[in-house]
This record gives structure tokens, C-alpha cells and sequence, in this order.
């Protein structure tokens, strides 16, 4: 874990502030007092639940399944993971995303917009005891997002780019409120199954008019090459332990042996091998920090027949031998455990 420089922070404009700004400073963009409000506002709301549920850092869910709260006083290490499909908004501080050959970074009000299952490096960049990171992610329902589109008088163009499914945008005023809402129905948690479904709605619809709408989009389209390669991913996701053949993957898609190849890795950054390869490293390492698999069990679990192989594709892709990267991980959650108590 290292520590960061603690950076400046722009105050709020203060509420009815409509005096020039200071010589030398460019003039206030129209809308920027508001978007300083419901900052402000999400910021109090997300920060006293988290005082309610005993404070400190870490994961905190909610009585909303697929919506998560995080906190951190200090800037983290890059942690591996897999990234579902999901919004991704940060509060306060920043953080970066490191998957295949890309890397993407977003703050404060930003969002990051994962459309497909990736396995990817994140890690926060900006945080301190005073102001710490804050963010939420609520996980995409594609249903409600595929029932919205259809509804819309005017829907979006796909954007004609198979890039990476992956990308940040700018978190506006309509989409804040709805995180905001979202904060206030966890104080009566009898609402939720009420009024849950209307907030999604109309989060997917200020996703999909919004400026990233054509991307949005893709992942609702029904046999779109998104869903397709999502049918690969799926397969793969339930199967990583087996030996499976780029053919077989293909057949799933609906595409030949190229296509297919060409869009799985436009959309994860990586080859189908390298996706399979990465789900069973991030298992491995998840059964040996949580179930106290040793290495060689664990890299037959996920797979491996050759424990050396594993240990070394491991240490590749983490940076850290298994046995190592295991006593580090379980020191961190120890000190997580013991800031959270003190916190309390």
C-alpha cells in the first residue's frame, strides 16, 4: 500500500454566489454552481450512511443487491479484478483502470461505464484521512436497459467503433439525483423493491440520452456482436477450469473462428486465452486468501496441471509470487479489519 500527496480540492461555489470570479480566473461555466450543490449533497448522503453502518474504509453494500459503496483514507496498490457490467461513479478522489493496453482514469463527479465482464487492474490514485475516496457502483440490469431503448422515440446511433467496452464519462446533475435517491431510499428499506425498478429506469435513460449514448446502446442491442462475445464470456466465466477450444467459443457467438477473435479482443483488450487465463488466476487467488488453498491445490482447481506453470503465470501477471501475494493480501484485510474497528 503506498500514500499519495494529498492534492487541492476546489470549494463549492457557495450558494448564491453570483459575483465575477477573481482577476486572473477564467469565468464560472453556466451550470457549475448546480453540479457544486448535488456534489455537495451526494457527498453528505453517501458519507453519513457510511458513518451509520460503524464508519471507516472498505466495502460497504446496501440493502440494494446490486448497488455498492466504497471508502478509502489512502491512495491503494493496483488490485486485480473482474469488473462487471456496471456504473462506476466516483464522489470524491480518483482512480485508474488498467486492462489489456488501456488505461483510463476518472474523478470526482466522472464515471466509468463497463459494458462486458473484464478482468482488469484498478487501483485509487487520490485519497487522504481528510478527504477520502468515495465512489459507488451500481451494476447494469440489461433488461431495463433494453426495455428503455425500445421505448425511446429517437434512440441513440451505435457508435460504429467495436472498441473496448469500457469507458469514462462526465457524472451530470440528472444522474447524480438518481444516485442521490438511490442513498435516500436506503433509509427505508421496505421502498426499495417499490421504487428501485423506477430509478433504474431512468438511470439507463439518462445513460442512453446522454453524450455516450451510441455506446450505452451496444449493450442492449439484441444480437448485436456485444451480445454475442457477452455469450462467449458467460461460457467461459462457468467453464474457465476446462480446456476450451476458440471453435467452440465461436459456435457460442455465432461468428467464425476470426470474427469472433477480432471482436472479443476489440471489446476485452485481450485474446479468448487470455481472458480464460486471467479468470482462473483471479479464482486461484481469491481460494487461497479466502479458503486457505495452498498453491498447488489451488492451481488445480482452477485448471492447472503444471503447479510451477501456475506459479510463474501468476507471478507474471501479479507481480508477486502466489505464497507472497497471499500474505500480503490477508495483512491488508487485517489492517482494513483493525481501522474499521477503531473507527466504529
Amino acid at each position: 500500500m503506498i500514500r499519495m500527496p494529498e492534492l487541492s480540492r476546489n470549494l463549492p461555489i457557495p450558494a448564491g454566489d453570483d459575483s465575477p470570479p477573481p482577476e486572473g480566473q477564467e469565468p464560472r461555466r453556466p451550470g457549475a454552481r448546480q453540479e457544486a450543490r448535488m456534489s455537495t449533497s451526494l457527498l453528505a448522503a453517501v458519507s453519513a450512511y457510511i458513518e451509520e453502518q460503524g464508519g471507516g474504509e472498505g466495502l460497504f453494500p446496501t440493502q440494494i443487491e446490486s448497488f455498492n459503496i466504497v471508502r478509502s483514507f489512502e491512495a491503494m496498490m493496483p488490485m486485480r479484478a473482474l469488473y462487471r457490467p456496471s456504473l462506476c461513479v466516483v464522489i470524491q478522489g480518483a482512480k485508474e483502470l488498467h486492462f489489456g493496453d488501456a488505461r483510463l482514469e476518472y474523478g470526482e463527479m466522472e464515471c466509468l461505464v463497463v459494458s462486458v465482464e473484464v478482468p482488469a487492474s484498478g487501483r485509487i490514485v487520490e485519497a487522504s484521512p481528510k478527504a477520502p475516496y468515495i465512489g459507488v457502483t451500481l451494476d447494469f440490469d440489461v433488461a431495463t436497459l433494453r426495455e428503455v431503448l425500445e421505448q425511446l422515440d429517437e434512440p441513440p446511433t451505435p457508435a460504429v467503433s467495436s472498441g473496448p467496452g469500457v469507458f469514462v464519462g462526465k457524472v451530470d446533475d440528472a444522474l447524480a439525483d438518481c444516485i442521490l435517491r438511490l442513498m435516500r431510499m436506503l433509509a427505508t428499506p421496505k421502498s426499495i423493491p417499490i421504487l428501485y425498478p423506477s430509478v433504474m429506469r431512468e438511470v439507463c435513460y439518462w445513460l442512453l440520452s446522454g453524450p455516450h449514448g451510441g455506446e450505452i446502446c451496444k449493450l442492449a442491442l439484441p444480437d448485436s456482436n456485444i451480445e454475442r462475445v457477452v455469450k462467449a464470456v458467460t461460457l467461459l466465466h462457468a467453464n474457465f477450469a476446462q480446456t476450451l477450444r476458440i471453435e467452440h467459443l465461436a459456435d457460442v457467438a455465432r461468428m467464425s473462428p476470426s470474427s469472433f477473435h477480432q471482436h472479443f479482443k476489440a471489446l476485452t483488450s485481450m485474446t479468448p486465452l487470455q481472458f480464460q487465463k486471467q479468470l482462473r488466476l483471479l479464482e486461484a487467488r481469491r481460494l487461497m486468501v479466502s479458503e486457505a488453498a495452498n498453491v498447488a491445490d489451488a492451481a488445480y482447481r482452477v485448471g492447472y496441471e503444471s503447479a510451477s506453470q501456475f506459479s510463474r503465470e501468476y507471478s507474471r501477471t501479479f507481480g508477486i509470487a502466489p505464497k507472497q501475494d497471499v500474505m500480503n493480501q490477508q495483512r491488508l484485510y487485517s489492517e482494513y479489519a483493525s481501522r474499521t474497528v477503531q473507527s466504529a
